[in-house]
């Protein structure tokens, strides 16, 4: 089995929420590991790992950050990490999966299912390494996992929507 690891150059962990309930607010975790473990050819085969860095966490706006990074939000100082673990990989068609994973959140711990795209396997004409690209996408209720903070409007609604919408593009160098 070959050896597999993230080439975080070419990777990307990105989300979207409702911002006024009129339009969507942006932003990436800038630093994030994925330990993949099992056959690249095989995915309902792989254990899959993610760890985001919440201190990370990049919106374009210092103050947004600030306060992301507050016990409003993710708490960075005493949660310092996301986790995403697989407990089941199934396969939808050649290039299409299901993932069931654990995700944690401030400690928090709930299953989600996320869709995957594999975007097959190429040979890197730079260094001359195999690599396989992957594309992941899916939401989750912010609410779910204590991430409660938010401000009416004096028009009705609230500032932040509850679902938020992942994506997040992985790169993968294959070591034979």
């Amino acid at each position: 089995m070959a050896n597999v690891t993230l080439d975080k150059v070419h990777s990307a962990v990105n989300f979207q929420v409702k911002h006024m309930m009129v339009s969507k607010a942006k932003g990436e975790f800038q630093n994030f590991d994925v330990d993949f473990t099992g056959d690249i050819n095989d995915l309902q085969s792989a254990n899959v790992k993610a760890t985001i860095y919440t201190d990370s966490i990049d919106t374009n706006n210092e103050d947004r950050n600030g306060h992301l990074k507050s016990e409003d939000f993710f708490n960075v100082e005493q949660y310092p990490e996301i986790t995403i673990e697989s407990k089941l990989v199934k396969k939808i068609n050649d290039s299409e999966y299901e993932i069931v994973a654990d995700v944690t959140i401030k400690g928090v711990t709930n299953e989600e299912t996320f869709k995957v795209e594999a975007n097959g396997v190429a040979k890197d004409p730079m260094s001359g390494s195999m690599v396989a690209g992957f594309d992941v996408e899916g939401s989750i209720n912010r609410e779910d996992y204590g991430l409660t903070w938010n401000a009416p409007l004096e028009t009705g609604g609230v500032l932040i929507g509850k679902e938020v919408k992942l994506q997040a593009s992985f790169e993968f160098v294959i070591e034979e």
